[in-house]
């Protein structure tokens, strides 16, 4: 589960790992945010080299994780658990350093109480999405939605599809099948451009409406009819998107205006960096 923790106003990409229970943060954010340097890749090279001439191998705490970079692409990247991370920020000379222990335990923390108490992650979802200027109603629409897309992976798990892009795949059909557009076209029509932008964290009450329904009537069938193959998930979710899809059709009529907008939340501060991620 990948994210962006804020230390101080500086973004750190951090990965929580299921199996062993333990956030891992990108190195080179934490250089950057203890050294304010305008090279901190750079700056972690040469410290690791530094490092090493007195016999210690920092790379041998770190391990190499995949996490979006600034072009919205996956690349290899240093990162650390927090254990270690303590141990790197020792040979850092910074005044931050010690506000930054203290912020890896309160993190570390804050996660703990999520576990045992999902609710209270909800909650600082609902913080954030308000910090950024989104209406309660609207967050209490997009929180639900979040549950309604969790089954459903969960749902496409118990039928062995695994990997992202089959995920995407089924979406997309869910999509197609309920607006129309398949979601790449969708951020075009919303002028999203960058692909750490979260579709929708733009979409209308409307738009998350008929999105949650197209998965829940997919949820649904795939625990009725518990496929076996992914061409029956696939299937599924055709006819899960369809139900929204004639739905929608029927609320346009009603309403004399297409659901389907370009309105976008872009002007919103802080709006680029995204929450849960879906598509």
């Amino acid at each position: 589960m990948g994210n962006i923790k804020l230390f101080q106003n500086q973004k750190i990409r951090s990965y929580w790992d299921e199996t062993e229970q333990q956030w891992y943060f990108s190195v080179v954010d934490v250089v950057g945010a203890l050294t304010d340097s305008v090279n901190p890749r750079d700056y972690w090279f040469k410290m690791k080299k530094r490092e090493k001439g007195f016999g210690i191998e920092l790379s041998t705490i770190c391990r190499q994780l995949k996490l979006e970079s600034l072009d919205g692409k996956k690349y290899a990247t240093d990162c650390s658990n927090t254990e270690s991370l303590f141990r790197i920020i020792q040979s850092i000379p910074s005044p931050k350093a010690e506000p930054f222990k203290q912020w890896l335990a309160k993190v570390g923390y804050e996660r703990v109480q999520e576990i045992e108490d999902p609710e209270l992650a909800q909650e600082r979802m609902k913080y954030l999405y308000e910090q950024k200027g989104y209406s309660k109603d609207w967050i209490d629409k997009r929180i639900r939605g979040i549950a309604i897309r969790q089954n459903l992976t969960d749902e496409w798990k118990e039928r062995g599809i695994k990997s992202d892009r089959d995920f995407a795949i089924l979406t997309a059909e869910i999509s197609k099948a309920t607006f129309g557009l398949v979601p790449s076209e969708y951020k075009e029509i919303k002028g999203l451009t960058k692909k750490s932008q979260n579709l929708r964290d733009h979409m209308t009450d409307f738009e998350l409406i008929f999105t949650m329904l197209g998965e829940k009537v997919t949820t649904e069938l795939s625990q009725t009819e518990r496929p076996d193959t992914f061409p029956k998930s696939k299937q599924i979710a055709r006819r899960g998107g369809n139900v929204a899809g004639v739905a929608r059709k029927e609320t346009e009529k009603e309403l004399g205006r297409s659901i389907i907008s370009g309105q976008n939340f872009l002007g919103q501060s802080g709006n680029d960096e995204t929450l849960p991620i879906e598509e």
